[in-house]
């Protein structure tokens, strides 16, 4: 079907998109943050679970959960500790405020991994360790498919490596500045298999916090892996006051300083539908003030081309009040889902035949 999309250069730089954290986390007595890296807090590694005999390469799917289950069986393994030697280093992945992330193999096992870098002097003089840390204890639990899996982590005197799953295609936001925007059945594809992931991270009382499309990566087969935890949080309480995310993803609860809980989540979905399915976020604006606006007020403007069930799936997660917004069990129900992305339907190898012209 040949409908429009936007230009390329009509998506936002990923840099006017960053996060908005105001946190009412104090900052830590100076003896315990010292700008000193040896100072740097860091939580007690897990086992090695790469550590096997078999063989693996980036294409083999089960090599990873095969390599945990050696290792877990393994007394001696457990003891061990992760360091730079273990594997070779390969091209740079990307660059971040605070570290890199390089291609790695691991020697013993093979398997290629992707290797975080984070520099410890910076996490300090930003006074982010507290989220460092977080990010570490809640990614290095979570196991789901679409879950960018961390294998494990160690530090050096300077540096903190963490061991992630290598998400072959990168991550979304690219694959959307690329194409413009996705087709519904894509689209509805990846927002199933996002909330069933949201799905297992509130069941682990886990609220995500910054859903958007450059959290989100593309595994080798085109699947989508969650991947930055950075602003998530273990909140059994599940009432929490932080200003955290992104503008064009914030809640309507969020911006007006209320509590929120795992309903922030589910708004995200809903954006993140809209922003699948148009190019553009839904409450992009000219100034902050105005997306403020729109956000409070639920503002949206739907382009012809969006069908009606995507809108009603969007008008039901789009809701100011959260304990209206529809569950995230619902949504796998929801006519559009079950119409596009039935279960067990993979997501398409995006080509030019599964996405908007």
């Amino acid at each position: 079907m040949n409908i429009p999309k936007y230009d390329k250069e009509n998506r936002p730089n990923t840099s006017e998109r960053s996060d908005m954290c105001h946190s009412n986390i104090k900052k830590m007595p100076a003896d315990s943050t010292s700008t000193h890296p040896n100072n740097f807090k860091v939580p007690l590694p897990p086992p090695r679970p790469l550590q096997t005999n078999n063989k693996v390469n980036d294409k083999d799917e089960t090599g990873a959960a095969a390599a945990a289950q050696g290792a877990a069986t393994t007394t001696e393994n457990k003891k061990q500790e992760w360091a730079l030697s273990d594997f070779d280093l390969g091209r740079p992945l990307g660059k971040g405020k605070f570290g890199n992330v390089y291609l790695a193999r691991e020697k013993k096992s093979h398997y290629v991994v992707a290797l975080k870098v984070l520099f410890k002097s910076q996490i300090l003089d930003s006074d982010i360790e507290h989220q460092v840390r977080r990010e570490v204890e809640i990614q290095c639990r979570l196991r789901h498919p679409n879950i960018l899996r961390m294998y494990g982590y160690f530090h050096d005197e300077k540096r903190i490596y963490l061991i992630l799953e290598y998400a072959k295609h990168g991550a979304l936001y690219m694959l959307l500045k690329e194409r413009g925007r996705l087709d519904e059945k894509t689209a509805a594809i990846y927002i199933r298999d996002l909330s069933k992931a949201l799905i297992y991270c509130h069941s682990k009382k886990v609220i995500h916090r910054d859903i958007k499309p450059e959290n989100l990566l593309i595994g080798h087969n085109y699947e989508l892996k969650i991947a930055d935890f950075g602003w998530s949080v273990h909140s059994p309480s599940s009432r929490r006051m932080t200003l955290c995310g992104t503008l064009d993803y914030l809640s309507p609860e969020m911006i007006e300083g209320k509590p929120h809980s795992y309903a922030i989540d589910i708004w995200s979905l809903g954006v993140l539908c809209y922003e699948l399915l148009v190019g553009l976020p839904p409450f992009e604006a000219k100034d902050s003030h105005q997306t403020y606006r729109k956000i409070k007020y639920v503002i949206v403007k739907y382009p012809d081309y969006v069908s009606a069930l995507a809108r009603d799936l969007m008008g039901k997660l789009l809701v100011i009040e959260p304990e209206n917004r529809l569950p995230l069990t619902s949504v796998l129900q929801h006519p559009w889902i079950k119409q596009n992305a039935p279960e067990g339907v993979p997501p398409p190898l995006l080509n030019s035949e599964s996405t908007a012209k």
